[in-house]
């Protein structure tokens, strides 16, 4: 591995196969013991993660080539599926306070809560809607514009799976997801639900994160390092990166009915970074082309084929 030193990668991978268990058996006590909200851990004030929100919305408008007064007339009556909504649905709030007819989000960790933060966050979000806007995001719960009532499960689902699948077909017109596919377990099973779930000629929108998520320690790439056996006994059960390059993305969109529209860098590393690492990595990422392995992230737009 990069870096070599026996004695910490030795302590630093027996302490991580120990808390792998903690959360293959007892997923939500591991969720609860490290705080994790599917936004990472930085503090923030509500108004602060309402904001990010908005701005989320804003990028998904960005990315089918709309203004957001345009997306908010395109999603009208639209079914809308998320992947990986953190522990509060504020996303899919917004999508149906700008018109969608329902969202399911789908998670592989039971993250939602409606704590006092959260509902703090909801209410943040409501009060920078609106007329119209605002009217519709106080009817998605079951009780209107009652936030301790819950979301009405007509409006806004929410699904736990142990695989992080929907089982969704062909239930949904626009499918979305943020620094989410770096998580997911089954990269090719993944796009299988996806366009399965996808409506003839709907679209996915995904921004995707390569980077380490704070697992590596002298190169940002070095957590590439570790062999796929022991980084699977370490980190399979806590949804941490799958380590999965930009080669094993399109790999796996290929199989499906599912096409590429869009696949662009979000930024890169450093040429120096990636050849320091190169002579370390295991078989599976030689391969990979040095360009792709700069990427420290990337978006993605897909459409299924209306003949698939």
């Amino acid at each position: 591995m990069f870096g070599k030193s026996p004695l910490r990668h030795t302590v630093r991978a027996l302490r991580a196969i120990a808390t792998n268990q903690v959360a293959r058996l007892s997923p939500g006590m591991y969720v609860s013991l490290t705080g994790e909200t599917g936004r990472g851990r930085d503090a923030a004030s509500a108004q602060e993660v309402a904001g990010y929100f908005r701005t989320c919305f804003d990028d998904y408008a960005a990315k089918l080539g709309m203004s957001p007064e345009a997306f908010s007339i395109w999603l009208r009556d639209k079914r809308i599926l998320e992947y990986g909504p953190g522990d509060v649905p504020a996303m899919g709030l917004l999508l149906l306070a700008h018109g969608a007819r329902s969202v399911v989000c789908v998670d592989r960790f039971p993250l939602i809560r409606l704590s006092p933060e959260n509902r703090a966050i909801i209410a943040a979000v409501l009060a920078g809607l609106d007329g119209e806007l605002l009217q519709r995001a106080q009817a998605a719960f079951s009780v209107p514009g009652n936030i301790d009532s819950g979301f009405a499960p007509d409006r806004l689902r929410y699904a736990v799976r142990p695989n992080g699948l929907s089982g969704e077909r062909g239930t949904a017109d626009l499918i979305i997801s943020r620094a989410v596919l770096e998580h997911v377990n089954d990269l090719p099973a993944t796009f299988k639900d996806m366009s399965d779930a996808l409506a003839p000629g709907g679209i996915a929108i995904h921004q995707v994160d390569l980077k380490s998520h704070g697992l590596h320690e002298a190169n940002p790439l070095d957590f590439l390092t570790w062999p796929a056996w022991l980084w699977h006994f370490m980190y399979s059960h806590k949804g941490v990166p799958n380590r999965e390059r930009p080669g094993a993305y399109r790999q796996a969109i290929a199989g499906t009915g599912l096409e590429i529209l869009e696949m662009t860098p979000t930024a890169l590393y450093p040429g120096e970074v990636v050849t320091a690492v190169q002579p370390h990595l295991p078989h599976r990422f030689r391969t990979e082309r040095n360009d792709d392995l700069a990427w420290q992230g990337f978006w993605l737009r897909l459409r299924r084929r209306s003949d698939a």
